[in-house]
């Protein structure tokens, strides 16, 4: 990771208002090349608000959002993905009776033909699905079997997959491993560390403090809007990590 080149991803001073509610007030922080920033925090603590907004899904009442240095506003979702800002959803947007093939392009189909003629290039995609799975280390057997029939961790790793395939270079993984068992999860934090091996930035949004100990490199703490916590790894125990989003008194900021 070079810290010396601007951000893949930043965000400063984002606030967000419901009416009277205040979702988000003054969050900032960044992502940069391969590393893994955690965001953790309670329930009501506006995770899934700075997700929505990082995405293109809401725009933010003030702050900014950067993309490697340079100011920018999303039009849409489409619009954030295209610039490189992929965001896999806990009900990852899939459809379970569709095969395997299918849903790792779906929206992105290839075609081939011309005019009238235009249409899907399945050879092409269960060529490339196969292959793009394959290159993540878990084996789905016939990529023309329903989705549904995968386990959850193959489910999110495949949709990571298509992400990374389709040009992310930040990945938002909105509570990747919530619904999964130990071995499944596994899975999911194997993938993930092997996106940041490739220089992906990940923004891993959790309440599971076990896993984020395990898979990151800093740690953002929200509660009730706002930063209340950036640590680093260095010197921080898992134990120290639950005080901290549990809302202990020390709370510092990282220098």
């Amino acid at each position: 990771m070079n810290e010396t080149a601007p951000p893949l991803l930043a965000a400063r001073g984002i606030c967000k208002s419901f009416g009277a509610i205040e979702a988000l007030s003054g969050v900032s922080l960044t992502v940069h090349a391969g590393q893994v920033i955690c965001l953790l925090g309670d329930n009501g603590a506006g995770k899934s608000t700075l997700i929505k907004i990082l995405s293109g899904v809401l725009a933010p009442d003030s702050g900014e959002i950067l993309l490697a240095g340079r100011p920018v506003r999303f039009a849409s979702p489409k619009d954030a993905l295209d610039r490189g800002i992929a965001t896999v959803y806990q009900d990852l947007a899939m459809v379970p009776v569709m095969p395997i093939y299918r849903n790792f392009f779906l929206g992105r189909e290839p075609e081939i033909g011309r005019g009238p003629l235009r249409r899907f290039d399945k050879r092409a995609a269960i060529r490339v699905a196969e292959a793009e799975i394959g290159r993540i280390g878990i084996d789905v057997g016939d990529v023309r079997r329903p989705i549904i029939t995968l386990s959850g961790g193959e489910r999110q790793s495949v949709a990571i997959a298509r992400a990374i395939h389709f040009g992310a270079r930040v990945l938002i993984l909105d509570e990747p491993t919530s619904a999964l068992g130990v071995r499944e999860a596994k899975i999911v934090l194997r993938f993930v560390s092997q996106a940041k091996e490739r220089g992906i930035g990940i923004l891993f949004v959790t309440h599971n403090v076990h896993h984020a100990h395990l898979i990151g490199d800093i740690f953002e703490i929200l509660n009730r809007g706002s930063v209340s916590a950036t640590l680093g790894k260095a010197t921080l125990t898992q134990d120290a990590l639950l005080t901290y989003m549990a809302g202990g008194s020390d709370l510092t900021r990282l220098d």
